[in-house]
């Protein structure tokens, strides 16, 4: 049976860990605050040493059991973590992770991440996981459940919120959890320990003019490709680093390609995203009507591409030595990082233009 958010954090608060935890959903705050929350744990009962593997493309699932085999020189513990983006390991990995589970090692913990999922990503693997630990499904909040988190996010922050201020913040953003996040912790900072009024709100939201990715993201969907690119620029000029605002842009696109892919149901997958709130539908009926689900797949594999180069896994050096350009090659990939990022949203904004864009 799969374990509530809630009693997960509650579970960790006393005993041992379980071999195996599964957390999942496509609420990346809740799911990385949760994994956090398992790392600390993890790191206060003796699990000193933590071995990533991310799953991409051609894993090696083979990893997963040297891994659990593997033994340290400095840590009796071990932490392994299993970055599964996608939720779905196919048949080779979900059979890895089936074998794992049914032959944990003693102290060691298996921590399986996925950014993606629903009832179709369950299958022998989640059951396995779920024999030997414990399965945390992450969903949405629904909107009439963002003000209670709101409110009992900023208790926890020292803040007293006016249900006011807590009904402003929840419609300025719009259910996105990590722009309320990032505003709660600006109020912690600059208020600590005060009450916040509806006045005090206001003041900060009218002082918080700089751009945000949540923006960039509706009007590159809206296919408004030259509020994108403004919001590209002003976000690039604050210094804001690539990979966050890329894996929120991700996040949209794979919503878009599972929109795309439902073929005559539209209404029914729109209904099924909870896409909140509603007036947002409108920029996805917009997108979906001018891009196929082949483009936004190709969308998709050019924020793949971005995210290689900004990690520095991409084949720009050979080029980049070619040219004679001998300086500093990490500013170079990072100047080339936002022109893709800026042809991708244009891409996103103007599905037409895309095979140019993209190719």
């Amino acid at each position: 049976m799969a374990t509530p958010l809630p009693a997960f954090h509650k579970q960790l608060s006393s005993g041992e860990l379980k071999p195996a935890y599964l957390i999942a959903g496509a609420e990346h705050l809740l799911v990385i605050e949760a994994a956090d929350a398992l790392r600390a744990r993890a790191k206060a009962l003796g699990y000193l040493e933590r071995e990533v593997l991310d799953v991409e493309s051609g894993f090696d699932w083979n990893r997963l059991a040297d891994a659990g085999r593997s033994m340290s020189l400095f840590a009796s513990r071990k932490l392994i973590e299993l970055r599964l983006p996608t939720g779905k390991p196919g048949r080779e990995g979900g059979a890895a992770i089936v074998e794992y589970c049914e032959t944990a090692p003693a102290d060691n913990v298996l921590l399986i991440t996925a950014n993606d999922w629903s009832s179709k990503h369950e299958g022998a693997w989640t059951k396995a996981v779920e024999r030997a630990g414990v399965v945390v499904p992450v969903w949405p909040l629904k909107p009439n459940e963002l003000p209670d988190w709101i409110g009992a996010r900023m208790a926890a922050r020292g803040l007293r919120p006016t249900p006011d201020a807590i009904a402003l913040l929840a419609g300025r953003v719009e259910g996105n959890l990590l722009a309320a996040a990032q505003e709660i912790d600006k109020l912690a900072l600059l208020h600590a320990g005060g009450t916040i009024d509806l006045e005090t709100l206001e003041a900060s939201v009218a002082d918080d003019a700089r751009y945000d990715v949540f923006r960039l993201a509706d009007a590159a969907i809206g296919g408004d490709a030259g509020r994108a690119l403004h919001i590209v620029a002003g976000l690039r000029a604050e210094g804001e680093e690539l990979i966050p605002m890329l894996g929120w842009l991700l996040t949209q696109l794979r919503l878009l390609l599972r929109l795309a892919s439902a073929g005559g149901n539209v209404e029914a997958a729109l209904a099924r995203e909870r896409i909140w709130p509603k007036a947002r539908e409108s920029l996805f009926r917009r997108a979906l009507k001018n891009g196929d689900r082949a483009h936004w797949e190709r969308c998709i594999d050019q924020a793949g591409r971005i995210d290689r180069i900004v990690k520095g896994r991409d084949e720009l050096a050979p080029v980049y030595f070619s040219l004679g350009k001998m300086p500093d090659l990490g500013a170079w990939r990072e100047a080339n990082a936002w022109r893709e990022l800026e042809r991708l949203v244009v891409a996103i904004a103007s599905p037409r233009r895309a095979e140019a864009l993209l190719a």
